[in-house]
């Protein structure tokens, strides 16, 4: 306790006295502390309640003081439970008010102290838009809040990595103030007198420490150009006038200050001035810059250029207003030319991506590069033109097939249809035959009962007969004429005739049949001789390589050598891919012996009305059924009348939706019922409205296949539209798998790598099951935890054959044909063509019915019956089509066509595709994941050998340093009770890591960091301009280092 400096001591005592007033509470745990920070951060400023603003001010002390006091463990925890994000998430959400407010300043207070610790500070600079966020709050008037943003961000500059991201906050917060410059706010704050400005000398002293560690720490510690670079920058701000008037208030901290900008500036301008053999360079001056250019370049060959570029920029148009936009351009490539390093580095941030080095270098081989790349291009190009050429004749073939296919097809079934019209026309032929010899033996069958009724009639007249035969005879000669009469009219309505009653003996024999009628009998094969099946061929042996270690197998069903001929598998070679499958990856990641590691409208009145007149209406049906069908009849709100006129005429103007046709066909009048209608048929007004429904559709002929039949009508075409695209889809993969180029390189593959893992009867494999694709993740590897052999096969196809990786853009339609049932297609086939011959045996029979007024049931159906059977004679050629290259396909790929289904069939693609693509996410989370661990790593190490050199670089200079510079610097930081330290290498030790922020905010501010002697400033002569104009490295940057190192040790030792 007694070695720790007084502002520490001051800062524990204040912690100690609060938590005896009752004011902070330093038991609360990291997440209370959090959730009263997010808590905060919702609220808004209470305007009229200071007591508020004091309550909300002593919460963010007690965690600031909790940051600063508590042990090591406290700030770690606090930060993994992201206390970080949760201050910058208030930072960044704070309103106006509380941004003005001290609520801001001791939410700032929380981060320093936050920073104080090597762990917090490490989070800090490692978050995003930390540092952009404390950035901001420069936009607030409240003085003490600008002053700890200026230290942090002044300090942060003196942390190694630090400066460049103070550069991108500031240039962030001149997005977020609408400034023209980035420094532009720093400098108005350090020239306002005005107000709550008025002799307010801490915020000026915080801007200029922070101006002098901006101008000389990170880049600008070595590189005068970079110093120049942001110097000009702060000169065209008008920050010299600001600092002569600063003068006035005789401070002796702001002096230092004041000096160091002024030292700092007057050696670098000497120095630029030696560039060019001068004592000083004007830089207000243009004339006098352009004439020492002139001077400089003249003779060489370098001042064409500088005229061109000069007689280009008279060119250019002069009224530009207020954005001069090529001048700033002009401004912005010359800064970049500048500033960048040999390997192309910038250290400050550049708004062009521009590598100075390679352009030069282009420049200087322009002729060279321009012939190269003139021929390079047209090689290019000549390679696009051959790649597309063939792409078009693979494209143009692929058309030939699929049209070849097609006519193939359509002939085909052209052929088909023909020989089934051509035989249905002999046949109708034959019935014409047979009916016209029926008919003239009936004509003489008639004639000739008609002549022996005459006879019977003459013998009755002339009464040879008694009574008794006359009646006999006369009903006999009747019924016999009726009889006949009847066999004709059947003969032409219905078709089959029965047979004829036995010919008279006066009658002509029967002619012999239409020749041609009955093909004649086959002739019969002649007996099949046995043949002895053929002696299987040797299956040649494969080429393939040896593992160096026995491997694990893959687990795939092998296709039997004599299947393969005629599939895709005869056409593939596996043992040319050897050479690219990195064997002893294999080897290594799959050794076999590794360990592993509905509201119904109107309803209710009508049911009300049959409650009401319960004793006066009649009901011969079912109570729950007239219920249900006075419902319906509700919800159609139509009349018995218009239903059954829509009926008539097949709903022509389309009044009956296609459910309610449905629900119509529950409510068909059964004979029974139709029965008990027509009993009631003289008191139809008193039934109920259901009974006179089911009694006024009953007088409808054929009434249920009436309704049936519109029925199928109106479903027609949805299900035809239900139907054709799961038809097509099949289709379309069935070419898609028997014409991808990729697949087949895929399988190519897999082939070739289960040759390879398998030994003994399950290697040497000619072709696979397709099933065995989706069993390549089974095969795990048993070297790295969570590798499969899929996953393998995806990274070598990635890095040999990446074309392979986009196989699903060959065979899109796969996923939909792995959805198709084969069953339920033929079964809703067989639907939609029982419901046409359904129709055309209901059209049949209309027509020999009369026709009633108003029935339209012919004229619609026939033309329905005409369309429907043409679509549906498509649908059925497609189907059929679409089960021949199904079959194709299946055979073409070795499988059973018997028995696999395009569901299961194609389902092995879906899985694969699936399993594929994960397999492609993991391999790219795993790289991912490997890149983070070796950029963390490389991370580590430097941090490592960072902390070594600096380490050895302190103890060096102590060494070096005498006893009296010692004590002089002692006395001197006597009074600004801080040092400076970056001790990464000390995150153990929570008492030195969580000093080390504010020790060097502390030397910032009293300028201790910049060293007490200004002598130490100068720039070393030993070296000189260079040759190309590059300015000498900074000498002074050891001593600057000496000074940081040496302040921490003072303040150390007090």
């Amino acid at each position: 306790m007694l070695s720790l400096p007084s502002e520490k001591k001051w800062q524990i005592y204040c912690s100690r006295k609060k938590d005896q007033d009752g004011e902070t509470d330093l038991s609360h745990s990291p997440e209370l502390y959090i959730e009263r920070v997010q808590a905060l951060s919702m609220l808004q400023f209470p305007v009229d309640s200071e007591e508020e603003v004091r309550s909300r001010t002593r919460q963010l002390d007690g965690l600031k003081t909790a940051l600063r006091t508590q042990p090591h463990s406290f700030v770690l925890r606090f930060i993994e439970l992201d206390g970080l994000p949760a201050l910058l998430g208030f930072l960044s959400a704070m309103d106006y008010a509380t941004a003005q407010s001290s609520i801001h300043t001791s939410l700032i207070g929380c981060v320093k102290a936050l920073m104080n610790n090597s762990n917090g500070r490490a989070h800090v600079l490692a978050h995003p838009t930390g540092i952009n966020t404390i950035a901001q709050s420069l936009s607030t008037e409240n003085i003490k809040t600008k002053v700890a943003v200026l230290e942090i961000l002044g300090a942060v500059c003196l942390v190694p990595g630090g400066h460049r991201k103070v550069l991108e906050a500031m240039l962030q917060y001149q997005k977020f103030a609408s400034e023209r410059t980035r420094f532009q706010g720093i400098v108005n704050d350090l020239d306002r007198s005005t107000g709550i400005y008025r002799d307010e000398v801490n915020l000026k002293t915080a801007i200029m420490s922070f101006v002098n560690a901006v101008l000389n720490y990170g880049p600008g510690q070595e590189n005068l150009d970079f110093r120049l670079h942001l110097r000009y920058e702060f000169l065209m701000l008008g920050i010299q006038p600001i600092i002569d008037k600063l003068r006035g208030h005789e401070n002796e901290t702001l002096n230092r200050h004041l000096d160091f900008f002024e030292m700092v500036r007057n050696e670098d301008e000497k120095e630029l001035a030696r560039k060019f053999e001068k004592e000083h360079v004007d830089t207000k001056s243009a004339s006098s810059m352009f004439d020492l250019l002139r001077r400089k370049l003249s003779h060489t060959a370098a001042y064409p250029h500088l005229l061109s570029l000069l007689q280009h920029c008279i060119l250019l148009p002069l009224d530009y207003g207020s954005h001069p936009q090529h001048w700033l351009l002009f401004d912005r490539i010359t800064q970049q030319i500048i500033l960048q390093s040999e390997n192309g580095e910038n250290p400050d941030l550049s708004p062009l991506n521009i590598n100075v080095k390679e352009l030069v270098h282009l420049l200087a081989k322009e002729e060279e590069l321009v012939a190269a790349r003139s021929k390079a291009e047209e090689l290019e190009k000549e390679n696009v033109e051959i790649a597309t050429k063939l792409a078009k004749k693979e494209q143009e073939l692929d058309l030939r097939t699929q049209e070849k296919e097609d006519m193939e097809t359509n002939l085909t079934r052209v052929k088909e249809r023909l020989e089934k019209e051509t035989a249905a026309n002999l046949e109708t032929k034959q019935r014409i035959s047979e009916l016209e010899y029926r008919a003239s033996e009936l004509d003489r069958q008639v004639n000739c009962e008609r002549g022996e009724r005459h006879r019977l009639e003459r013998l009755v007249s002339s009464g040879s007969l008694p009574d008794d035969a006359k009646a006999v005879g006369l009903r006999a000669g009747v019924a016999e004429l009726a009889c006949v009469d009847l066999n004709r009219s059947s003969e032409f309505s219905n078709g089959p005739v029965p047979p004829p009653p036995p010919p008279m003996s006066h009658a002509p024999p029967l002619p012999p049949p239409a020749p041609g009628c009955c093909p004649p009998p086959p002739p019969q094969a002649p007996p099949s001789v046995p043949v002895s099946a053929p002696n299987r061929p040797e299956v040649p042996k494969k080429n393939v390589p040896q593992p160096s270690n026995p491997l694990k197998s893959f687990n795939w069903s092998k296709l039997p050598d004599a299947k393969v001929t005629g599939t895709i598998w005869s056409e593939l070679d596996d043992t040319k891919l050897y050479t690219a499958m990195e064997l002893e990856n294999i080897d290594k990641l799959f050794c076999a012996y590794q360990k592993n590691g509905v509201a119904n409208d109107g309803s209710i009145e009508d049911l009300r009305q049959i409650g009401k007149h319960r004793t006066k209406i009649l009901s011969v049906i079912d109570g729950r059924r007239a219920q249900n069908c006075t419902i319906l009849l509700s919800k159609l709100k139509m009349s018995d009348e218009d239903i059954s006129k829509a009926i008539l005429s097949m709903d022509s103007k389309d009044q009956l939706p296609i459910d309610m046709v449905e629900q119509l066909l529950k409510f068909t009048p059964s004979v029974e019922e139709a029965a008990l209608l027509e009993e009631h048929s003289e008191e139809i007004d008193s039934l109920a409205r259901a009974d006179r429904f089911l009694y006024e559709i009953s007088k409808i002929p054929h009434y249920e296949q009436r309704l049936r039949s519109l029925h199928y009508k109106k479903r027609f075409s949805v299900w035809i539209g239900e139907v054709q695209p799961r038809i097509k889809s099949v289709m379309e993969a069935s070419r898609e798998v028997a014409r991808s180029r990729r697949l087949r390189r895929l399988l190519e593959f897999v082939l070739a790598l289960g040759n390879y893992m398998n030994r003994g009867a399950r290697g040497n494999a000619s072709g696979f099951r397709l099933t065995s694709l989706n069993r390549l993740a089974d095969t795990k590897s048993s070297a790295a935890k969570g590798t499969t052999l899929l996953h393998y096969l995806v990274e070598i196809l990635e890095k040999k054959f990446k074309d392979t990786l986009k196989l699903e853009e060959d065979i899109p339609h796969v996923r939909e044909a792995a959805k198709v049932n084969m069953g339920e297609l033929e079964k809703d086939m067989g639907v939609l063509r029982n419901g046409l011959k359904e129709v055309e045996r209901e059209i049949e029979f209309h027509r020999s019915q009369p026709v009633a007024l108003g029935d339209r049931f012919l004229p619609v159906m026939k033309e329905f019956l005409s369309s429907a059977t043409c679509r549906f004679s498509e649908l059925e050629d497609l189907f059929q089509d679409m089960k021949t290259r199904f079959d194709r396909a299946v055979r073409l790929f070795g499988e059973d066509n018997s028995t696999i289904q395009p569901d299961d069939f194609y389902g092995i693609f879906d899985a694969f595709l699936t399993a594929f693509n994960e397999a492609r996410q993991d391999n790219e989370n795993m790289r991912r994941r490997r890149e983070e661990e070796e950029k963390r790593a490389a991370q580590e190490a430097e941090l490592k050998k960072r902390t070594m050199e600096r380490k050895n670089s302190r103890d060096g200079i102590l060494a070096k340093v005498g006893n009296n510079l010692k004590n002089g610097l002692t006395n001197g930081l006597s009074a600004g009770g801080g040092g400076v330290g970056f001790g990464s290498g000390r995150h153990e030790n929570s008492g030195d890591a969580k000093g080390e922020f504010d020790d060097l905010i502390s030397a910032l501010r009293t300028g201790d960091v910049f060293g007490e002697d200004m002598a130490k400033f100068k720039r070393s002569r030993k070296s000189r301009i260079t040759s190309n104009g590059n300015s000498p490295p900074r000498m002074n940057s050891l001593n600057r280092e000496d000074s940081r190192e040496r302040v921490l040790n003072n303040r150390r030792e007090q």
